[in-house]
């Protein structure tokens, strides 16, 4: 009977393994200069920590050990209950790691702050990002056109992405280029990346946002400047453009969908999403309506463009 629990077990220990097979170390196979500062950020404060942890575990296993009840040796000191060497040893070898890392976190917080401008002698590219369902439509501004579920920019050169959402709110996030931002409607986040290397990277959403979020994934391209010249004027040369009527049948719940190209943009389409959850309120002096021509109540509203 004991035999066959034993086998049963040793079973059951190997079943997380075929799971485990698809795992990606993505995080630490970082290709962009923010993506390898927060994954060094992230080994020194577990090495910082495990200067703690790995002597409690190891001294709970040693101290287990030597005063087992089968052991006669061991001192038994039943009236013992305090030692200044050891309150010093456990009071002030933690309290410097948690001011180191204090240090640390307060220093990373400002360099790595999303909305921080990565310090570059190359002029960036800006890509407006809004999040859809389930779906990334991608405008690029100084350029007039607009994609969705792919980007492409050269390596090396600031990438600064301006974020909103027209729909729920989701997250913006390239988990090889580092760092991840919300994207919610009504409001603009930043992010500011860039490629250290040529390369496609997977972009996701890392919020769940409904029934399609695991379809809701692009394709970030970092490719050289002339690849960059080239996939411009692949996408300049669709016959799609994107004006507002085209935006709002984009928006509608879709999921999966593959790359398409927009060769012209309206002007402050993104500014147009930005500002459609805008409504503004009456204020005490404004807000009594006035009658109409028809004897109706009428009120005069302005909205931002």
């Amino acid at each position: 009977m004991k035999q066959a629990l034993t086998g049963r077990l040793k079973r059951l220990a190997w079943l997380p393994l075929p799971l485990l097979g698809g795992c990606q170390l993505t995080l630490f196979d970082s290709k962009g200069q923010i993506g390898l500062d927060e994954r060094d950020l992230i080994l020194t404060a577990v090495g910082l920590m495990l200067l703690v942890v790995v002597p409690v575990i190891v001294l709970t296993l040693a101290f287990a050990w030597k005063y087992r009840a089968s052991n006669r040796e061991a001192t038994y000191s039943p009236e013992w209950c305090h030692s200044r060497p050891i309150e010093a040893v456990v009071w002030t070898v933690p309290c410097l790691i948690i001011a180191i890392l204090a240090t640390i976190t307060w220093y990373s917080t400002h360099e790595l702050d999303p909305y921080r401008p990565l310090d570059s002698e190359v002029r960036p590219v800006t890509i407006q990002a809004i999040s859809l369902d389930w779906k990334w439509l991608f405008i690029y501004p100084d350029l007039g056109i607009a994609t969705v579920n792919e980007i492409a920019f050269p390596a090396n050169t600031p990438v600064n992405f301006e974020i909103t959402s027209g729909s729920v709110m989701n997250s913006f996030y390239i988990p090889q280029l580092g760092g991840q931002v919300y994207s919610m409607a009504g409001m603009r986040t930043e992010l500011h990346l860039i490629a250290n290397e040529q390369g496609v990277f997977d972009g996701i959403s890392a919020n769940y946002s409904g029934a399609g979020f695991s379809g809701m994934k692009f394709k970030a391209i970092a490719t050289s400047g002339q690849g960059f010249d080239d996939w411009v004027a692949k996408v300049r040369a669709a016959p799609a453009a994107l004006q507002w009527a085209d935006y709002t049948g984009l928006a509608k719940p879709t999921s999966y969908v593959p790359p398409s190209y927009y060769g012209r943009v309206a002007p402050r389409l993104f500014g147009q999403i930005l500002n459609q959850f805008s409504h503004p309120r009456p204020t005490l002096a404004g807000a009594a309506a006035q009658p109409s021509a028809h004897g109706q109540m009428d009120m005069t509203s302005h909205t931002q463009e």
